[in-house]
């Protein structure tokens, strides 16, 4: 069987969004066929069989279960175009090496100390935590959903302590942002992005509820920068679909706060009080849809080199640690 493009996803609140980028791709003219743990070791052996192929791949599957990685294997191999390739993405899931990264960008991020794991160095000097204030967060250089991180914490005690709870990870600790209101609203946003479109939402720490950002608020409150950064964040992470979070300080500074979330929860909200508005998960499935039908009819030369090339310095991928969307 030969698909236009092969969807692989194992968390049962992806149901959702899988319906709706089906429904995207039959608008579209494409085939998809959903890569799921119930048909995952049927379509791998079609796969090295030469019975099943696919034009273009987006996988939400492999963090979790390594059953999926042949086809990540496979897909690089043949240099077909893929939305989020693993290569980039397992780069984003390192905070520490994305930290590095914006901090070379030029980008405004938290005070921040990045220590080095456990196993790689158990000894370390005490450090001065004087400018992370007087309460800081600690936080696993992998990992999503709050997975591993400490809020409020204040001694270096903790902090030994908690490097011991993943050993082989590096640990960041991360000064907090006080935050400026608009009223009773603070100014943290929950910001995504999707093949260059931009989506801000006023996010809440708590109770992780978006409400998205009007054009009117972002001209009353001078939010334009949400865009700005989040187009940045694109070119230095080079993702076709992310989230980021960016806090305006009291002093009116627009600081990144949690650097690039994939993959993404994209569970909708008028089936989870904290999932994503209905409006923009659809419209990302679109933009899905359409983007990967500009790649299969119109295939990029320079694309497939380039992935052929990369594939010469690649070794075999092996799955990461699981993690939940965020």
């Amino acid at each position: 069987m030969n698909y236009d493009f092969c969807f692989a996803w194992n968390w049962e609140y992806d149901a959702d969004f899988a319906q709706l980028l089906e429904h995207a791709c039959q608008q579209e003219g494409l085939s998809l066929l959903h890569l799921t743990p119930e048909n995952v070791e049927a379509a791998r052996s079609s796969l090295e069989d030469g019975k099943l192929t696919f034009a273009a791949f987006f996988d939400r599957a492999s963090d979790a279960d390594g059953r999926y990685i042949p086809f990540i294997n496979w897909a690089r191999e043949q240099g077909i175009y893929t939305i989020n390739p693993f290569r980039l993405a397992r780069r984003t899931w390192n905070k520490a090496i994305c930290h590095e990264e914006f901090v070379r960008a030029g980008l405004r991020i938290p005070y921040t100390l990045i220590l080095p794991a456990w196993e790689e160095q158990a000894e370390i000097p005490v450090l001065d935590l004087t400018p992370l204030g007087t309460s800081f967060s600690i936080k696993p250089a992998h990992g999503g959903g709050g997975k591993g991180v400490i809020t409020s914490a204040n001694t270096w005690e903790q902090v030994l302590a908690a490097r011991q709870q993943f050993p082989n990870d590096q640990y960041l600790l991360q000064a907090y942002v006080i935050l400026t209101c608009f009223g009773e609203r603070q100014a943290w946003f929950r910001v995504l992005y999707c093949d260059g479109q931009i989506y801000p939402c006023w996010w809440h720490t708590e109770t992780h509820v978006y409400t998205p950002v009007t054009a009117e608020e972002e001209e009353r409150h001078t939010l334009m920068p949400l865009r700005e950064i989040t187009a940045r964040i694109a070119e230095i992470c080079k993702l076709d679909l992310f989230s980021t979070e960016i806090a305006l300080s009291m002093d009116g500074l627009f600081i990144v706060v949690d650097y690039v979330n994939d993959p993404i929860d994209l569970r909708l909200k008028s089936k989870a009080v904290d999932g994503v508005p209905d409006e923009m998960v659809s419209d990302i499935a679109g933009r899905l849809a359409a983007r990967v039908a500009a790649a299969v009819r119109n295939p990029n030369p320079v694309h497939l080199t380039l992935a052929l090339a990369q594939n010469v310095q690649s070794a075999v991928l092996s799955p990461s640690s699981s993690t939940p969307p965020v």
